[in-house]
């Protein structure tokens, strides 16, 4: 039931205001039981539900990293800033997985130092340092028209482009 209160995009309350009456009167008209035994089984309060997306996002998360360990893929950043000052970096990921295209949201990270290039690499690198998914496997990479993105000499992509340089220049060596 939280997957489906989780797709339908609505409050988790819906659970308890929406789908706990539908059953209660779906039990006693068709079925001709009481309900109350059965609905107190169900747990759909909001904390419930709340938890249980939690827990699946986490597994989410955990699965896509690994995939991502293993496989090439592609990002895009944007980078946005709140009310409140406050800078927001989105990565998504787009890779194949069985012939199919896919688009995930990688993560979302507050940016605690600034919006420059270089704090926007470092945020994607820990991340991925983090989750033990080789910067290597990234493809392409796309993003806004930013200076802050694509800054020549102190862009992001600068500096994403600097690191494979000198991958490559190492691999070569060796």
């Amino acid at each position: 039931m939280s997957r489906l209160i989780a797709k339908s995009g609505k409050p988790h309350t819906i659970g308890e205001q929406l789908i706990l009456p539908a059953i209660e009167e779906v039990l006693k008209t068709v079925l001709h039981k009481p309900a109350y035994d059965i609905l107190k089984r169900i747990p759909l309060s909001n904390n419930t539900v709340q938890r249980r997306i939690d827990e699946l996002s986490h597994d989410f998360e955990s699965f896509l990293c690994n995939y991502l360990q293993t496989n090439h893929f592609s990002i895009q950043l944007n980078e946005s800033t709140l009310p409140g000052n406050e800078a927001l970096l989105l990565a998504y990921v787009r890779f194949v997985m069985d012939q199919e295209i896919h688009e995930e949201l990688l993560f979302a990270r507050t940016l605690t130092t600034n919006t420059k290039g270089e704090s926007i690499f470092n945020a994607l690198k820990d991340y991925l340092i983090e989750k033990v998914i080789p910067l290597s496997n990234i493809i392409s990479a796309a993003a806004d028209g930013a200076p802050a993105m694509f800054g020549r000499y102190r862009g992001f992509i600068a500096y994403l482009t600097d690191l494979f340089t000198k991958f490559n220049e190492v691999n070569l060596q060796l």
